[in-house]
């Protein structure tokens, strides 16, 4: 008996010593960086710049992985279900883990009990566009001109219920203008078809928008968060614009399978914080329009927690519901 215990004791001792060994030297092969939605949207852009500095200070490549569909379900349940060794991660924001749990009835996760939170990324604005031939110049024109087309505006999403789909329904409950949606399986197919004229209208991250915004090929009318942004601080908010209250702030952040080390997520975190906190990343980042605002891995999942509550009110009140 004695014998037995002893031996299972070494086994134990042995194997925790193994694990250990491998959590130190993490990580010894390319980690997988899986972006749930189609590339081009800005959930892609912040987590191609956010990688490509991480993987300088870890020595190891950590690699996009676009997995688009369902609104992002399809890429997010791939990391929920992936093996909890630091080497899947997921690039979550607030379309998959804060709006999509409280639009569908039904996930094949539990966005909390599912995931680690490693680190919050930032914070961007959704800015309202319009492509260029439209004949309005500021949110209070786009608003006149769609009541009187009413129906005929099309704006586009990167899926119904996103958050591109429900800045837009906020809109229009807060206005009682009417305009056509027009959903896509991710936000870059969008901002395709805004800047080629086939959609007029189009509420998206400032990170996708920005460079088409500078360019001219799409007119900003207004931003979507309280404050007005730095990258463009000649266009209003929608508050300002007539539309009090209104605030819709896009995010990002960086999840692990649940279960996974907690001596990797505190490493990730660490990793995350200090490439976030480097003046040439944070510099990109800021040119993309992100308010650049790492946290610990318990802050962004009391965020979620909170942006869940939030979002939970926000679709009850568009009607926006999906099996």
């Amino acid at each position: 008996m004695h014998s037995t215990s002893a031996f299972a004791s070494g086994f134990l001792l042995i194997a925790t010593s193994a694990a250990q060994a491998q959590t130190s030297a993490y990580p010894t092969r390319p980690i997988r960086a899986v972006v749930p939605l189609a590339p081009g949207g800005g959930t892609d852009t912040v987590a191609r710049l956010v990688a490509a500095k991480m993987s300088e200070q870890l020595g190891q490549q950590m690699v996009i992985d676009n997995r688009g569909g369902g609104g992002g379900i399809v890429g997010t349940d791939l990391v929920a279900k992936a093996t909890p060794d630091g080497y899947t991660l997921l690039m979550g924001s607030i379309t998959t883990n804060a709006v999509n749990p409280v639009l569908y009835k039904k996930l094949p996760y539990d966005h909390i009990r599912d995931f680690a939170a490693i680190s919050m990324i930032g914070t961007v604005p959704n800015v309202l566009v319009v492509h260029a031939s439209l004949p309005v110049k500021s949110v209070k024109e786009f608003l006149a001109y769609a009541k009187a087309n009413p129906g005929k505006v099309s704006y586009g999403s990167s899926g119904v219920g996103s958050a591109t789909h429900l800045s837009m329904a906020l809109i229009s409950s807060m206005t009682g203008v009417s305009m056509l949606h027009v959903p896509y399986k991710g936000a870059g197919a969008a901002v395709a078809d805004v800047l080629g004229g086939q959609l007029q209208a189009l509420c998206s991250s400032l990170a996708g928008l920005l460079p088409h915004i500078k360019s001219g090929r799409v007119r900003a009318l207004g931003v979507t968060t309280s404050k007005r942004n730095p990258q463009l601080p000649d266009v209003p908010t929608l508050a300002e614009s007539g539309m009090a209250g209104y605030e819709v702030t896009i995010w990002y952040g960086w999840f692990a399978p649940a279960k996974t080390p907690v001596a990797i997520v505190a490493r990730l975190n660490t990793e995350t914080v200090k490439a976030l906190n480097s003046n040439d990343l944070k510099d990109r980042l800021t040119l993309q329009g992100l308010d650049v605002g790492p946290s610990t891995a318990d802050e962004l999942t009391a965020f979620v927690k909170a942006e869940t509550v939030k979002w939970a009110k926000v679709v009850k009140e568009s009607g926006a519901q999906l099996e």
